[in-house]
């Protein structure tokens, strides 16, 4: 049976209701004046972190784990103030990281620009950067790069809408040999070369669109499992690509890294790839490409070479050599081609003497002086 005689209180004095008053508002962030003054609220808000969409197809997205070592590389580097974003979840990989991406398997970079797909995508994840790795499905279909080219520009002009600010990243896709298309590599050649030229007409000071060299030195045979797809080295190798480019948009970008109320000069970023021409007994012939990877145009260059295998830089046009005992060669630009926009390349040749009979390679870092 319920009880129910009646619970007694004890009776409250006027002058106990302040104390009562108190620890009742306590629980609700409700604060009298005395407890405000003597618990102040932390003032510093964090910054919002720069929010970057991984864009493409499969290569981005499934699984797409160039993303996850490209989060840790930029984490263990200290950029720790952004978010992947993008309306797909992660997809795998095995490797803690933020997995959100706007890689959508089988996708085509001209079905997406012709159908308005994307600025829903834009709308619902706001970035800041977007790291765009976008063509492949349409190089094996067969699409003429005047077409791939022309869905970029819908795409950038659709991202500019939504953030006027944006920054792009956008890749010379890497290559692709699959067993059932004999003419796909050739026609990966034919839209990255077009890419550069590209992005040097896109680019603005406001919303700069930086090309990222992901072709060179990338082998379907051991960095894809398919022709296609990269494989772990092919990840890391990707990853290694984007990382530099990137880690110099955070360091300008506000909420990255660095001083948002003064970023500084930003930085200054160039690639330098070796690639063999000609071989003949105790020689060969190789050219190099150097690009401005970064946001900024250069005004000169410099490539340190290291060839292998006792190999000697002996000769070289396009540029000027300096070289040291040990075989390494220091090649400046020539003047003529030393101011780059930013995506723009150029390239200088060489002649080497060797020893032996490995097949051509040298190592090669470049240096961007900035453009007065």
């Amino acid at each position: 049976m319920r009880d129910t005689r009646r619970l007694r209180l004890p009776r409250l004095s006027v002058r106990s209701l302040p104390g009562l008053l108190a620890a009742l508002l306590l629980p609700l962030g409700l604060l009298t004046p005395a407890a405000a003054a003597a618990s102040p609220p932390d003032a510093t808000a964090a910054a919002d972190p720069v929010r970057i969409m991984p864009l493409g197809d499969s290569i981005t997205g499934s699984p797409g784990c160039w993303r996850a070592l490209l989060w840790n590389r930029l984490q263990d580097a200290g950029h720790t103030g952004i978010d992947f974003v993008g309306t797909l979840p992660p997809q795998g990989c095995g490797i803690a990281h933020d997995g959100d991406n706007e890689g959508h398997g089988g996708e085509l970079v001209t079905r997406v620009a012709s159908q308005g797909l994307l600025p829903a995508r834009l709308a619902a994840t706001r970035p800041d950067i977007v790291v765009m790795h976008f063509g492949t499905n349409d190089v094996w279909s067969n699409i003429a790069p005047n077409r791939i080219l022309a869905a970029y520009d819908t795409l950038l002009a659709q991202m500019r809408e939504s953030n006027p600010d944006i920054r792009v990243l956008v890749a010379q896709l890497i290559p692709m040999n699959p067993a059932t298309c004999a003419a796909c590599a050739q026609r990966v050649v034919d839209l990255n070369a077009r890419i550069p030229a590209w992005a040097a007409g896109a680019h603005t000071s406001r919303s700069p669109v930086v090309v990222v060299d992901q072709w060179t030195g990338f082998d379907t045979a051991t960095d894809t499992y398919d022709g296609v797809h990269p494989d772990a080295s092919g990840d890391e190798k990707i990853a290694a690509r984007w990382f530099p480019a990137l880690a110099a948009q955070l360091g300008s970008t506000p909420g990255g890294p660095g001083d948002p109320e003064d970023p500084g000069d930003p930085t200054l970023t160039c690639t330098a790839s070796f690639r063999s021409v000609s071989v003949w007994q105790g020689g060969y012939q190789a050219e190099v490409t150097v690009r401005n990877t970064s946001a900024a145009p250069v005004r000169g260059w410099t490539v340190t070479l290291r060839p292998a295998d006792g190999a000697r830089v002996t000769q070289v046009w396009n540029g000027a050599l300096r070289s040291a005992a040990d075989g390494t060669a220091t090649v400046a630009d020539a003047g003529w081609n030393g101011a780059l926009a930013p995506g723009a390349g150029t390239a200088f040749g060489l002649i080497a003497t060797t020893t032996g009979s490995a097949a051509p390679a040298a190592t090669a870092d470049c240096a961007a002086a900035p453009a007065s």
